[in-house]
């Protein structure tokens, strides 16, 4: 049986930002793994945990804490071709309309993704109202999704 990026993920779900000047070292942790800043985990940390997650089963990873710079990572993959295995979703941030996808420093989110149901794509991330959580997001935001293996061609 694979580990799956997803399956790893799942392992986090509860890890929260501490309130106030304190700060989750396991939260700090991730944040530091590709950058040397920030001093506390109060910042947007989705991309930190997604990069962490990468980093654990060695997988392609954006080594950013941009959000949106996991759009030049893996291969792209349909939404509605998208598993919870090894597929990151990434979506705007902020009121609509945004910027291109191609705007890396644009405000952004990613995380795993974890279903479909409706209007709306699940998300397995960090940062989703300060802690790894699995969220609900309108697939109006949707970005992109990027597959972090080569599993052969898609159907």
């Amino acid at each position: 049986m694979q580990t799956t990026a997803f399956a790893i993920a799942q392992r986090f779900v509860g890890i929260r930002e501490s309130a106030g000047a304190a700060s989750t070292p396991m939260i700090l942790a991730m944040l530091r793994l590709d950058a040397t800043w920030p001093p506390g985990d109060e910042v947007a940390w989705c991309s930190a945990f997604a990069n962490l997650v990468a980093w654990l089963l060695n997988l392609p990873r954006s080594r950013s804490l941009a959000a949106r710079s996991w759009l030049a990572v893996g291969r792209p993959v349909p939404l509605e071709q998208a598993a919870a295995a090894f597929d990151v979703v990434v979506l705007s941030r902020g009121t609509l309309p945004q910027p291109a996808a191609d705007v890396v420093e644009a405000p952004g989110h990613v995380g795993f993704f974890a279903g479909l149901e409706g209007g709306d794509v699940w998300i397995l991330g960090g940062n989703q109202g300060d802690t790894v959580s699995i969220a609900k997001f309108s697939r109006e935001r949707v970005l992109g999704v990027r597959r972090l293996v080569d599993e052969g061609p898609t159907t």
